[in-house]
């Protein structure tokens, strides 16, 4: 176990100077052309995204997060004129994200609401629009604190379907500006499959089907996971030690297939992304905590903020992904589905992850605590070798792949 307690952290010990022409407000033109820093057991070397594929260590695997970010943000206009913004965050009914996009009639979502005091609860919006299926009336009542009831009156509209029509792409507020025609293309991954972010695993952002194609001649393997990135990616810590911080869950979707080929394929995983990441850790201690608790209930499952520096026994990630794929055989799963709201930090000791590839993050992140929780103190170094570099920061911005060994 680590002597760090990563409770008692000062997240202003994690700050750099980040200036405001650094951040990158829109991608460059060809996603693969953008920079790559290569932080190899020390040592830093800077290249270009497209070559990736000859610096991977032969046998990688590569574990990409294919969640696809849906146009989450609603704007609605009372008659009396004034906006009200709503940000559907997740489903609370059905709770599955995939029967919420798919419902042709009510659900309901948790949400964050632009507005609010005009929005009261019990009281409705609505928003008249028209698609390739005819016209259609949607209604927007805001049930709870945080929650919204939706219902349309065409049946042949899911609700997928209606957001795609009136909604818009939440980019991050950090860029500054509204929504363009362009994001909606250039803030997807092009492997992105599985509809319920609400910001896109940036990370992936920089792969193009030339990039995996060198992949595929170097016989690197490519795995996806799932994780639906929620609001609170965003949101800064304001808490002067991280254990006043209290972490977003979000929710994991892994397949025995995929867990199968994980644990094979251990000691040579590489995560696309902080997602991927905090996916492939959240897997093993779940299979820790099922090892110890086999009794439990699929709808029980969850890892929890603090679960992986609760002390206890330690088992080897071989076999905590084997418990995960007999209970999933036991329980005739074919997915495993769970909320994680792990946090990555110094003091943190990877079980899966052997390196990673991830953007420049916000100073005074978690994002920031994930990567020195890897590579240890030489944080500093890769980000002041990135700023003094001409490195393009956070989610339009410049990448690395960084392999403590």
């Amino acid at each position: 176990m680590s002597s760090i307690d990563p409770q008692q952290i000062a997240i202003a010990d994690y700050d750099y100077p980040l200036p405001d022409e650094r951040i990158a407000r829109y991608p460059l033109p060809d996603r693969s052309s953008s920079k790559l820093l290569v932080y190899r057991g020390g040592e830093i070397s800077e290249h270009t995204f497209r070559d990736l594929p000859e610096l991977l260590p032969e046998g990688s695997v590569l574990v990409r997060n294919n969640s696809k970010v849906i146009r989450a943000r609603l704007v609605f206009h009372k008659e009396s004129g004034a906006r009200i913004e709503i940000f559907c965050l997740d489903p609370s009914a059905p709770e599955s994200y995939e029967r919420s996009l798919s419902a042709t009639e009510h659900c309901r979502w948790h949400c964050m609401i632009g507005n609010a005091k005009r929005f009261r609860i019990d009281t409705s919006l609505y928003e008249d629009l028209s698609g390739s299926k005819g016209q259609v009336r949607l209604q927007a009542k805001r049930v709870a604190e945080g929650e919204v009831a939706f219902s349309w009156d065409n049946a042949h509209y899911t609700f997928g379907e209606l957001l795609e029509l009136m909604g818009i792409l939440p980019i991050p507020p950090y860029l500054d500006r509204e929504t363009e025609e362009s994001d909606l293309t250039t803030y997807q991954t092009v492997y992105a499959q599985r509809e319920g972010s609400v910001a896109a695993p940036t990370a992936g952002l920089h792969f193009t089907p030339e990039v995996f194609a060198q992949l595929r001649e170097r016989d690197i393997e490519v795995l996806d996971v799932t994780l639906h990135v929620g609001a609170g990616t965003f949101r800064p810590v304001k808490a002067e030690l991280i254990g006043g911080h209290e972490m977003h869950a979000e929710l994991i979707s892994v397949s025995r297939s995929a867990l199968e080929h994980l644990r094979a394929s251990l000691g040579h995983i590489i995560a696309v992304g902080t997602t991927s990441v905090r996916t492939l850790e959240s897997l093993y201690h779940l299979g820790v905590y099922l090892t110890e608790h086999p009794e439990s209930q699929p709808e029980e499952l969850h890892v929890s903020q603090w679960q992986p520096y609760q002390g206890g026994e330690v088992y080897d990630a071989d076999r905590a992904l084997g418990t995960l794929l007999c209970y999933m055989e036991c329980h005739e799963l074919t997915q495993l589905v769970f909320p994680t709201s792990i946090i990555i930090a110094p003091g943190y000791v990877y079980r899966v992850v052997r390196g990673m590839v991830t953007n420049f993050h916000q100073p005074h992140s978690t994002l920031l605590l994930l990567i020195a929780a890897l590579i240890g103190e030489d944080w500093r170094r890769v980000y002041t070798y990135a700023l003094e570099h001409e490195f393009r920061f956070l989610s339009y911005g410049d990448s690395s792949l960084l392999m403590p060994y």
